[in-house]
């Protein structure tokens, strides 16, 4: 019978503990205590795991968790993706101190929010798990379509049209692929008043292990709290939030002739 390889035994133990607490990171002292593996030795299985993507550092201190290319291997379950999801979220709203929301298709054109987070007390934007949003809601739409080619745009708006919320709302046809562009350049789209005249938002996509966007994170506020001052330093904290969900859950950003084909 062939011996066990100590090196390759403790890999898969980590892993095998990371899995346990998965998606919550394990910090490496807990393995070096737990699993009993000398500190520099643990470092550096880990550090091999990393390079190799079956593991991902959460942070110096946050500690370490299962890596993209080992869950687009398993397959992550939408129970994961929300728990991960939740736990963004959640952290990105006490951060902005606005409400923070996952939506997703609902299968219609629109949009239904699947996750919520907020911190705030007192007067402020909301909205509720379950509720719905229309497919040229401008953020969460800009968000989604900004990553679609220019054809399964014009196909989308062919289909369910573009509908004028207030007069800065963007329904010409030509502005929108402009404005697609910014969003796709950025990383994120910004809606200023384009929804409701009291209110602003923005959102970024959330991509899958095709590099498509499954799933967006948009935040809202009063336009007196979001706006173009202050836009640039919300939109780019949403679009790492949405980043970060992406990397957790085993997906990749498209590729540029991906998204012109």
């Amino acid at each position: 019978m062939a011996n066990d390889v100590p090196a390759v035994s403790s890999a898969v133990r980590i892993i095998e503990r990371l899995a346990a607490e998965w998606p919550t990171p394990v910090a490496p002292k807990t393995l070096v205590a737990e699993l009993g593996l000398n500190r520099s030795t643990c470092y550096n299985i880990l550090a091999t795991l990393q390079r190799s993507g079956w593991v991902t550092s959460a942070g110096d201190r946050a500690g370490w968790t299962l890596g993209p290319k080992l869950l687009t291997i398993t397959g992550v379950t939408d129970d994961m993706t929300a728990a991960i999801a939740q736990q963004e979220i959640d952290e990105l709203a006490r951060r902005l101190g606005f409400v923070v929301f996952v939506a997703e298709p609902d299968g219609s054109g629109g949009y239904v929010v699947t996750v919520k987070a907020e911190r705030q007390m007192g007067v402020r934007v909301t909205v509720g798990v379950g509720e719905d949003f229309p497919f040229s809601a401008p953020a969460i739409m800009q968000a989604y379509l900004a990553w679609q080619s220019p054809e399964r745009v014009d196909e989308l708006v062919d289909r369910h049209g573009l509908k004028q919320f207030t007069k800065y709302t963007v329904t010409d046809r030509d502005e929108l692929h402009k404005v697609l562009a910014a969003v796709r350049e950025r990383g994120y789209s910004t809606s200023i008043q384009q929804y409701d005249m009291a209110q602003s938002g923005v959102a970024a996509p959330i991509f899958d292990r095709r590099g498509q966007v499954s799933r967006v994170v948009c935040s809202l506020a009063f336009f007196t709290e979001l706006h173009s001052d202050n836009v640039t330093r919300i939109g780019s904290l949403v679009r790492d939030c949405a980043d970060r969900i992406t990397a957790r859950t085993g997906g990749r950003h498209p590729s540029p002739s991906e998204v012109e084909a």
